[in-house]
């Protein structure tokens, strides 16, 4: 398989690039969420793990926010697949009769819109966490998951590869020249 480091074009679906990225300016978790959307998908503490699994496959994501009524509500925790996991391998009760609120994650790291990248890697690595709310002004704004964050490095990485190409092959003379906002052949 062709590795896209290797390639000499960009791929179809890069963003063009701000100047500020390419002289090595963090990517912020905004730019993300811009990218993706914002949507976050809420259950409420009294659901059973059987609606959080209908609901997960549903909407195919990989957790919900726990709140008491909808996403401007506050956020009470978060229950993920690895939630459901454990509450299956304590065998406490099958899934319709287990509470959200019984099998949730209750201690939130949350993130906020500024926050880099490269930090936000670190944390949930660090905390070995695989969704991230994202918080702004005690509002929640969005969700981040580590494969957004796999997806946005890469992209960066890879575009970066792109123009060092373009610089060594002569294509582009400094990364303040205007051909480098033309569109990658």
């Amino acid at each position: 398989m062709l590795n896209d480091l290797d390639r000499d074009e960009a791929p179809a679906d890069f963003r063009q690039p701000t100047l500020s990225h390419l002289k090595g300016a963090a990517m912020i978790l905004q730019e993300i969420l811009r990218q993706k959307g914002s949507t976050v998908y809420t259950i409420r503490p009294d659901a059973s793990l059987e609606d959080v699994v209908r609901t997960l496959v549903h909407y195919n994501c990989g957790s919900l926010v726990v709140t008491a009524d909808d996403s401007s509500s506050p956020m009470l925790g978060i229950i993920t697949e690895r939630d459901i996991l454990r509450a299956c391998a304590a065998k406490c009760a099958p899934l319709d009769q287990v509470r959200v609120s019984d099998a949730m994650s209750g201690e939130l790291t949350v993130g906020t819109p500024t926050d880099s990248v490269e930090e936000t890697m670190g944390t949930m690595t660090n905390r070995r966490i695989r969704h991230l709310p994202i918080v702004d002004n005690d509002r929640l704004v969005g969700m981040i998951s580590i494969g957004d964050i796999v997806k946005a490095q890469h992209d960066h990485l890879t575009l970066e590869n792109h123009y060092l190409k373009g610089y060594i092959q002569g294509e582009v003379d400094s990364l303040t020249d205007s051909s480098i906002y033309a569109k990658p052949r």
